[in-house]
């Protein structure tokens, strides 16, 4: 995806969004959004969820989607994580974005775990298309 000029989203999906097609900018893979808006419990309205292959993808992915949101003024998040970890948490309080290595993607299961959510996809037009259902990871249990 080619970066464009980016304009302050007035949704959570539409925040989720944003931060998806900016993690797919950097070449995160399986890029995955949860609609939890209609889930009681949920401690967001939008998971994100990405995976990336290395520490320095890691940085880049979270430090592009960080850097952007603060350009459009959405605020810096809650960061849990480093660079070095195998699990990034940006909390954007109704968007929570989680870049991830492959082997903690499907140890923590995310999508299991919060499998009554609607699942969306992201096209490589960068617009999110609503899925059946949520795709099994390879190396899935």
């Amino acid at each position: 995806m080619t970066q464009r000029k980016i304009t302050k989203p007035r949704t959570s999906k539409g925040r989720a969004v944003l931060c998806a097609r900016l993690a797919a900018e950097k070449q995160a893979t399986d890029i995955l959004l949860l609609d939890m808006s209609d889930i009681d419990s949920s401690p967001a309205e939008f998971f994100v969820i990405g995976t990336v292959n290395s520490e320095t993808q890691m940085r880049a992915v979270t430090d592009h989607v960080q850097r952007q949101l603060r350009e459009v003024r959405l605020g810096s998040p809650r960061v849990d994580g480093t660079h070095a970890s195998s699990w990034m948490v940006l909390d954007y309080f109704d968007v929570v974005v989680h870049i991830m290595t492959h082997e903690a993607r499907v140890h923590y299961n995310l999508e299991r775990l919060w499998g009554d959510a609607k699942p969306y996809g992201i096209t490589e037009s960068g617009v999110a298309k609503a899925l059946k259902e949520i795709p099994r990871r390879t190396g899935e249990k």
